[in-house]
């Protein structure tokens, strides 16, 4: 195996133009560990918090992603779930285990779980972070179940169209807020009520006694909070959008918290299950090669995720 990589890093905070192909060592597995071979990883909102202002990975020079999908090239002492040739899919431990801008990464063998056949690659990497950050408040922080009544804004986003079908799976009712354009993309994933942000600003005016709001856009705070029965949970990706709406939210009794996704082999296979079973499908907006990460990050695109595609001939 050769000893050098192709990797995008950068070693300055800024726009898209600080992240440079740069030739890193292949980093070698630890105990407990396994060296990916990376056929592709997604883009993430996060990746461009950090890229202007490491928000939550510290020191320079560093390589960003967090979302793999490709072929094990070798194990650490210890691993015995994993070996060299398995095609697997998970998320390298969020936020400081970062690195899936590259030809290899290494990262935890139990973060890691046998990639579908029903996925490619490229549409496997789009899954890990944005569909643990799902799982994991959706089921595990809100405990959805059958017959809860769910809202979830940015229902067309990364998140948000993977917590549709997570929450139609479970037996939940779907109320999605999206724009007119993605309305029908998310009707096709099984929301039971749409609504138009662009003409229904406010949610509460059509939409109440709710178990549990998944809010993915950081603008819907105070008004999760009003639509949420006592009792309910609402569940936000943006910490700092809490802090106006917790008074409001003790004095109705209503759960109020923010996630910040883990790495977790046990909701990886459950999502794993979720595909397995004709589910949960990620919808992949656009590729691009690992050398123009920047445009990626930077341009709109959309329904679904963004994927670089590390090594094309095999993704």
């Amino acid at each position: 195996m050769t000893d050098s990589m192709l990797a995008l890093s950068q070693d300055e905070f800024g726009g898209p133009e600080v992240l440079r192909l740069t030739s890193l060592p292949v980093p070698r597995p630890s105990v407990g560990e396994i060296l990916i071979r990376v056929r592709a990883a997604s883009v993430n909102p996060v990746d461009v918090y950090n890229r202007e202002r490491g928000v939550l990975i510290g020191q320079l020079p560093f390589v960003l992603g967090w979302d793999v999908s490709g072929t094990v090239a070798a194990v650490g002492p210890g691993v015995t779930i994993h070996a060299p040739g398995d095609e697997v899919f998970g998320l390298l431990p969020f936020p400081r285990g970062h690195g899936a801008y590259a030809q290899f990464a290494v990262g935890p063998a139990r973060a890691f779980v046998p990639k579908p056949d029903r996925l490619t690659h490229v549409e496997a990497a789009a899954l890990p972070l944005a569909g643990l950050t799902a799982w994991q408040a959706l089921v595990e922080t809100a405990g959805l179940g059958a017959g809860s009544r769910v809202l979830i804004t940015g229902a067309a986003g990364g998140v948000g169209h993977l917590a549709v079908q997570i929450a139609k799976a479970r037996g939940a009712h779907v109320i999605a807020q999206v724009s007119p354009d993605n309305a029908e993309f998310v009707r096709s994933l099984g929301a039971d009520e749409l609504i138009d942000y662009t003409t229904t600003p406010d949610f509460t005016a059509v939409a109440g006694d709710l178990d549990i709001v998944l809010e993915a856009v950081g603008s819907y705070a105070a008004q999760a909070v009003a639509a949420l029965k006592p009792g309910g949970v609402l569940v936000a990706t943006l910490a700092q959008s809490l802090a106006p709406v917790a008074e409001d939210a003790a004095r109705q009794g209503v759960r109020a918290v923010s996630l910040l996704v883990e790495s977790d082999r046990l909701g990886m296979t459950a999502l794993a299950q979720l595909v397995e079973d004709g589910l949960l499908t990620p919808t992949v907006a656009a590729t691009y090669p690992l050398g123009q990460a920047g445009l990626a990050q930077s341009t709109k695109s959309g329904p679904g995720k963004t994927v670089l595609v590390i090594d094309k001939e095999l993704a």
